[in-house]
């Protein structure tokens, strides 16, 4: 059984999920997307003075990319990749995330 066989949904939901999270990751990538953080966005002006604002897009910019990169590797090889491969896709994803949030509140921040 194959990825392709167990999906529901139309193929181009992941298509426009690939082009939208490549250019998220585009402009995080670029260090100008601090809006788009939300931990960053919300937080107040002493708490953004402790992070490198253009080391933190570039940490989340590759993080986001590497989860674009595993997005389109599930649509071009849906109909080769076994079923069990959206498992371990979801946990790639979630290790991901984990580490983002562990570099963006370590190496990110700016030294005293």
């Amino acid at each position: 059984m194959t990825l392709a066989d167990i999906s529901n949904g139309p193929d181009w939901v992941i298509w426009v999920t690939f082009i939208v999270l490549g250019i998220l990751s585009a402009v995080l990538l670029s260090g100008r997307g601090g809006w788009l953080i939300a931990g960053y966005n919300t937080a107040s002006e002493k708490e953004r003075a402790k992070y490198d604002k253009k080391k933190l897009c570039r940490t989340m910019g590759a993080g986001l990319a590497a989860a674009d990169v595993l997005i389109l590797i599930l649509g071009l090889f849906e109909d080769v990749l076994p079923a069990s491969f959206a498992g371990i896709a979801a946990g790639l994803i979630f290790a991901d995330c984990l580490v983002m949030i562990v570099l963006g509140n370590t190496i990110c921040k700016k030294k005293k």
